[in-house]
């Protein structure tokens, strides 16, 4: 057996891949930067020639990718939910159900609407369990959030089937999988409204930003008037037949709608590559029988720039990440973060203490919520043990045949010795 002086890694160069977005900077964002400087036009709102926004583009081109009737341009994905939600009703005294391994703002946004987060197991595709959805539907459920993790499509047909039988609303969380799609269609384009985020770690950036999509008029009636505390000021607001009330201020500056409508331009040639690049290392390691791919809804819907596979055991998960690095690979465990913690159910403190800005007046303690939702860290152990046997290797668009072929060769290796 070989010291670990002795060890000759399969891959000695080293993983210098930037962030899906940023990496791909170039004319496209400076041009569009700079004419926004050139206009002086920073606020969406000022002049009524709605052609000169930046926001309006973006608006008008994630109408025609995801065939929506309505887009809204919003400063954070988190916005994004929070004015759908309230769009679509959600409010005090209602719950939301919410799967236990998204980003943490999944669960806020819900609080924010006053609402209180449901919470619910993962699956192995580490997306939301329909069954687990349709087990924690109470008298006092008004919607449901599927959340598209790591670029991974949700089981769309079982949740929508599921939510149109009970009457739940349905808001996609797109914020980790812009540009997916589900059985040929887009992400986004299944529920009463889709959110997308424009955040740095994201496919396509703005720094900040994110998006509302909906083809339902009442919805975007209202999360205009929720996304602008004074909206119904604006000319713009003459045809939006909606009694106004209070908003907050989350629009989106044309300098970051610049940056995202330049970045958006190149989703599908990036995600292109990108299935490319995972077809290519899955196919190589489906016969190894130590490891188990993690299910894919729909392989064609895959925005595929995240490979994750499972070992039968935490303990040789861990074994296998510590191995696979010594080859060279980057990975990620739940033991190292691979699985950020603020995207784990059982870390979000505040959701699971139920406390809220005030102590006096929470949506689980105030007068509208008869329900009684409880939390604790062990409440999805499936959730738990699919991260807990999961290992995840971060793919690029730029990564060569060479480096691909470094994967399944450090993988295989990994494999064999074990």
């Amino acid at each position: 057996m070989q010291s670990e002086t002795e060890h000759k890694p399969v891959r000695t160069k080293p993983w210098k891949f930037g962030m899906l977005s940023t990496e791909e900077f170039g004319e496209a964002e400076k041009e569009l930067v700079l004419g926004v400087l050139e206009k002086k036009r920073v606020f969406r709102f000022l002049g009524s020639d709605k052609e000169q926004s930046e926001a309006y583009r973006l608006e008008r081109l994630y109408r025609g990718r995801t065939g929506a009737k309505h887009a809204l341009a919003v400063n954070s994905g988190t916005s994004a939910l929070v004015s759908a939600l309230i769009g679509a009703g959600v409010g005090p005294g209602d719950e939301v159900i919410v799967p236990a391994y998204t980003y943490i703002a999944t669960a806020a946004a819900v609080l924010i609407a006053r609402a209180v987060p449901v919470i619910v197991e993962a699956d192995d595709s580490l997306t939301m369990d329909p069954q687990s959805f349709e087990a924690a539907i109470t008298p006092y459920t008004k919607a449901v959030i599927p959340v598209h993790m790591r670029g991974v499509p949700c089981r769309m047909d079982e949740i929508m089937e599921i939510a149109g039988r009970r009457g739940i609303l349905v808001i996609e969380d797109v914020a980790q999988a812009n540009g997916g799609s589900y059985k040929g269609r887009p992400l986004g384009s299944f529920g009463r409204a889709g959110c997308f985020s424009f955040q740095q770690y994201k496919l396509v950036t703005a720094g900040e930003g994110g998006l509302v999509v909906t083809n339902d008029d009442t919805l975007y009636a209202r999360a205009n008037i929720y996304h602008d505390s004074a909206f119904v000021y604006w000319d713009m607001n003459a045809d939006n037949v909606q009694p106004p009330f209070a908003g907050e201020n989350y629009r989106l500056s044309e300098i970051n709608a610049a940056l995202a409508l330049a970045q958006s331009g190149r989703i599908d040639t990036i995600v292109s590559k990108l299935r490319r690049i995972k077809a290519t290392i899955t196919a190589a390691i489906l016969d190894l029988p130590q490891i188990r791919l993690q299910a894919i809804p729909d392989p064609q819907g895959d925005v595929s720039y995240s490979l994750v596979f499972y070992l039968p055991t935490a303990d040789e998960a861990m074994q296998f990440s510590h191995l696979l690095s010594r080859e060279g690979i980057p990975n990620g465990t739940i033991g190292n973060n691979g699985f950020a913690d603020r995207h784990i159910y059982k870390n979000w403190t505040y959701v699971m203490e139920k406390r809220g800005a005030s102590e006096r007046d929470t949506p689980w303690n105030c007068a509208s919520y008869k329900g009684n939702v409880q939390y604790s860290p062990e409440m999805c152990p499936i959730t738990l043990d699919w991260l807990g046997r999961a290992i995840t290797i971060g793919l690029h668009q730029h990564m060569s045949e060479e480096d691909c072929d470094d994967v399944i060769r450090a993988i295989r290796k990994t494999a064999a010795s074990l």
